[in-house]
């Protein structure tokens, strides 16, 4: 056969296949109404395995079992999906409230005047007074104990990746993602008098920001230090002797406010640097404009397990907007995923995933929503 007859046979049997999967699929949606009626749950380990002991000993190939098993472990895998989908038809929703930004009396974030975080929140909450808080864990402990109605904080940068801190925190405190904005970050080097870049003995601001200017701190041999953040950097090299010849990255406005000497502007490597922020409280808080939904998850160390998750989300056209990892930190080399995906938590699909994720995972945790940049 040419190679035209072989497509053509292959497309045959791609009919065939398909034909079968829809039949299987509208066997699957009686098991869905049975299960519903009798209360049970869509998940049973033990048949599943029985069907893939039973393909791998039917395929009569040893190199094509693991394929097989795959095949067949997505099939199943859909056939949940749509099976959660009809179980969940008429659950309940989520109990949730729509934010009050313009009502908030109690907003906070880290660091002080001038910082990156002040500027994410004035997006939100304009002119209204603002807390400044020494460490990103006290703005979460304040959310979590009341404190405060809202918090600000740095979740991703387009140039140094993750803030690794706000998402352990995320897994240690009890509080939901309510919002989400993005401000363009313009680095500048700054100092408490205008001197030579060369005579510069440290440059100090938080690590994200020493990453996100690394080819300028290396081209001019620079020694860093990390700071807690920008604006506070800023304030130690205004308050500190000239004769130390001490430097901060911060944004211009912030030195500025600081009298500070701008030695240099737009020192970042790329010349597009934006930062996300999240804002957090305490109960979960949904938008009407929300468009996007928050959880993090821990996944067995089993064959195809992340496969497998990322199906569920492609079964239901639900786009994965981002997908990070963190250390456990219990002493095993565990990871705790956060996703970020397209949905609303009232939609009958996002409610059949999440249910099906909360059942079948080790853990699983919603983290709230937001909409979109």
């Amino acid at each position: 056969m040419d190679l035209q007859e072989l497509r053509c046979g292959i497309d045959q049997i791609d009919s065939e296949i398909l034909a079968l999967f829809m039949k299987r699929m509208e066997l699957c949606k009686g098991v869905a109404d049975y299960k519903k009626e009798h209360n049970m749950p869509v998940f049973q380990g033990g048949r599943e395995q029985q069907v893939i002991d039973r393909i791998k000993a039917l395929t009569g190939d040893s190199d094509l079992e693991a394929g097989t098993a795959a095949l067949f472990t997505t099939i199943m895998d859909i056939s949940k999906i749509l099976q959660n989908r009809k179980i969940l038809s008429d659950s309940p929703a989520y109990d949730y409230t729509v934010p009050d930004f313009a009502g908030a009396a109690r907003i906070g974030c880290q660091g002080t005047a001038g910082a990156n975080s002040e500027a994410a929140a004035r997006l939100i909450f304009g002119e209204k007074p603002l807390s400044f808080y020494k460490t990103f864990e006290d703005v979460f402990a304040a959310v979590q104990s009341g404190e405060l109605d809202y918090g600000v904080l740095p979740v991703h940068n387009s140039t140094a990746g993750s803030v690794n801190s706000t998402y352990d925190l995320m897994a240690k405190y009890s509080v939901y993602t309510v919002r989400e904005v993005c401000v363009e970050i313009r680095h500048c080097l700054a100092a408490k008098t205008r001197i030579p870049v060369s005579k510069i003995q440290t440059v100090y601001s938080h690590p994200q920001a020493i990453a996100q200017c690394c080819d300028y701190l290396t081209a001019n041999s620079l020694k860093t230090s990390e700071y807690g953040n920008t604006a506070m950097a800023a304030e130690m090299v205004a308050e500190s002797p000239a004769e130390d010849c001490l430097a901060a990255i911060c944004s211009v406005d912030c030195a500025k406010r600081l009298g500070l000497s701008i030695l240099a502007e737009d020192i970042a490597d790329c010349s597009v640097n934006k930062t996300r922020f999240v804002c957090i409280a305490r109960e979960l808080q949904v938008a009407p404009e929300s468009d996007a939904v928050s959880v993090m998850l821990k996944i067995p160390h089993t064959e195809g397990s992340l496969y497998r998750l990322l199906t569920k989300f492609y079964v239901n056209g639900m786009n994965l907007l981002r997908i990070e990892s963190r250390p456990i930190k219990d002493g095993s080399f565990d990871v705790m995923f956060y996703l970020d995906f397209s949905g609303r938590p009232d939609d009958p699909n996002v409610k059949a995933v999440m249910n099906d994720l909360a059942e079948n995972l080790e853990y699983f945790r919603f983290l709230g929503t937001f909409k979109s940049e």
